[in-house]
């Protein structure tokens, strides 16, 4: 048992830190760049996508404190990933930390966790994107046939001269009281443009990681600045429509059905739990830490950075989108558009499509560079094979591990209905926030006197909040979620015991000592 929980020397990992030549990572992003990328993930499907499942299913016109809670939650865990960062700035991220304070087993753990969190999550982003431009090209008369439109599980309904997806056109057809099993039916075969969007985004991180920053940061601008216009728009109208708001908040927490998670108190921890996903940009951040020019004083900026700017957008976006619309209306895959389309301004739709486009790209990459990046300090560790570690002599990234990872989430995103990954993803990270909080509290009792170039305050009372309300949200989720999330631990588990712990470089140190 002891070999299993044998921790990596933090001499190694700092030494690992500052390697240079062209076998290490390049150091070129600044603070700017840092924050951008944790904007560049945290705002995607979250607010895009699940913010109209969470409320209309969920908590209703309270999804508003479904965020707050979610993000008092990223604040305690943030805290601690960034004295982590400054002090470890290292690739990885908490499977780095973890390694450092609570042993090889745990750091397997949370590495192979990361990789369901950001590849599949990946994969998920990239179905949204998807669904967001097949919606985008049928604004200008483009249809494409469901074969390529969908996976096998998407079914679509032929319709004034094209296929529309059952979702999205069942609403029409009610109002219009057409009977839809009168109409031809399909099923998609290929997902052909989540297919195409990974496979772009995997050569852009490819050809290098400055290069994906600052493809990242433009993308941030833009989409930034399409939330801020959707918020002006929509508190305008709010403005000219003072009752509109207090119908639509009345009342604000629904009662709950009698069921856990289904509205009331219970309803807005479960909704806090599903929108989680949208709060893990931060987390990528701290991947990034052996690419930054200054870690020590550049990672907490990135990682709180983001973190508050996106907590302020997502509170705001909420409120407005609950306002004009009924949160019983919001049960659809673009429900910000439906938000806009209420105002009456018609262009309004066709900018927030475009900026979903925007905002679900940006976070296929950050996602992608976070899940390379685990795999090139996992595979440094000796737990995977070498070649997830190989760098490329020209471009200084870690090439086959993007390519390998970005083949491997094509796939999925091409074939595969992801609709309940959502919950997994957030449980995967709300497991790693657990990870990382009770290894900031563990570090500072075993070495109080390791320099750290940013402390985590009012320790242990921060680390064991974030522990709580991590577990908090975690239980919030449905029991299918944590048979996935075991299954898939299982899953992991099999590999270090058979590859991992025998060619551990942790585990052949020790015994050649």
């Amino acid at each position: 048992m002891a070999n299993i929980l044998a921790v990596k020397p933090l001499n190694t990992i700092l030494n690992e830190a500052h390697e240079t030549g062209e076998h290490s990572l390049k150091r070129v992003l600044g603070p700017t760049n840092l924050i951008t990328l944790g904007i560049g993930a945290i705002i995607g499907t979250g607010i895009f996508v699940i913010t109209g499942t969470a409320t209309a299913e969920h908590a209703g016109p309270a999804i508003i404190l479904s965020f707050i809670f979610a993000a008092s939650g990223c604040v305690f865990a943030g805290l601690c990933y960034a004295e982590f960062a400054s002090m470890i700035p290292v690739a990885g991220s908490a499977y780095t930390y973890g390694y450092a304070t609570l042993g090889e087993i745990f750091a397997w753990i949370i590495g192979w966790d990361l990789v369901l969190e950001y590849a599949f999550g990946a994969a998920t982003v990239a179905s949204g994107w998807s669904g967001y431009l097949i919606s985008l090209l049928g604004d200008f008369g483009i249809k494409l046939p469901p074969s390529l439109a969908g996976t096998r599980w998407d079914e679509f309904i032929f319709y004034n001269n094209h296929w529309e997806p059952v979702k999205l056109i069942m609403p029409k057809l009610k109002a219009g009281m057409i009977d839809p099993s009168t109409l031809p039916h399909a099923f998609g075969t290929f997902n052909l443009f989540g297919f195409l969007a990974i496979l772009l985004t995997t050569v852009i991180l490819v050809i290098g990681i400055k290069e994906s920053a600052n493809f990242n940061s433009l993308i941030v601008i833009v989409k930034v600045c399409v939330l801020i216009i959707f918020v002006g728009i929509g508190a305008s109208y709010l403005g000219k429509h003072p009752n509109l708001m207090a119908t639509n908040w009345h009342p604000f927490i629904p009662p709950n059905t009698g069921h856990f998670g289904e509205f009331g108190w219970s309803g807005i921890l479960r909704a806090a739990g599903i929108i989680f996903f949208a709060y893990i940009g931060f987390d990528a951040v701290s991947t990034a830490a052996q690419e930054a020019k200054n870690p020590e004083k550049d990672m907490p900026i990135g990682i709180l950075g983001s973190l508050v700017i996106c907590t302020i957008l997502y509170i705001v976006v909420a409120a407005v989108l609950t306002g004009l619309v009924p949160y019983h209306n919001l049960d659809v895959r673009d429900p910000l558009a439906v938000g806009i389309d209420s105002t009456g301004v018609r262009w309004g739709s066709l900018l927030v499509k475009m900026g979903a486009l925007m905002g679900l790209s940006s976070t296929i990459v950050v996602m992608l560079l976070g899940q390379s990046r685990v795999f090139f300090s996992m595979s440094k560790d000796g737990l995977l094979p070498k070649l997830f570690s190989n760098v490329h002599p020209k471009f200084r990234t870690p090439w086959i591990s993007s390519i390998t990872v970005g083949t491997f989430v094509a796939a999925l995103a091409a074939s595969l209905p992801i609709n309940v990954l959502d919950e997994m993803v957030s449980i995967g990270t709300l497991l790693a926030f657990v990870i990382v909080c009770a290894g900031v509290w563990l570090l500072r009792r075993r070495n109080p006197d390791l320099p750290r170039p940013f402390k985590t305050p009012w320790v242990p009372a921060v680390p064991i909040l974030g522990i709580v309300i991590s577990l908090a949200m975690m239980v919030s989720l449905t029991g299918l979620t944590w048979i996935r999330l075991c299954v898939w631990l299982a899953i992991g588990m099999v590999i270090y015991f058979t590859y991992g712990r025998r060619h551990s470089k942790v585990q052949q140190a020790a015994q050649s000592q």
